[in-house]
């Protein structure tokens, strides 16, 4: 059987991993067992972390709903059951921004969930 000599493959190899490793402190950077150990939590961690995301924006928008609504005298559960039941399809995304940045127009949506 003929000799394999693998040292440019396994350099290639740990070169790659190190190039997703920049930017890591002290000798995660540059060493290759380090690097590694600390790109597959950073990657565990990413991905978690893209669905934790859709959670935590979706709790901040219902919070700024919640205090937008609690201007005029109601609470959030009550406007969501009047959206639902006037059949004003807007997600949270939109009713936290119009909240922020239109609140003229979320005062009409909130009179048109009061009746």
């Amino acid at each position: 059987m003929v000799r394999v000599k693998r040292g440019t493959i396994a350099h290639k190899r740990r070169k790659n991993l190190l190039k997703y490793a920049k930017g890591f402190k002290w000798g995660r950077k540059s060493k290759f067992r380090a690097a590694k150990e600390a790109l597959m939590h950073a990657w565990s961690y990413a991905y978690r972390d893209r669905r934790r995301k859709k959670r935590e924006f979706r709790t901040l928008w219902q919070v700024q709903i919640n205090a937008a609504c609690r201007e005029s005298d109601l609470s959030y559960s009550k406007f969501i059951a009047g959206l639902k039941k006037n059949k004003i399809e807007l997600d949270r995304k939109i009713l936290s921004q119009l909240a922020k940045n239109h609140p003229e127009i979320f005062k009409q949506i909130v009179e048109k969930a009061k009746s």
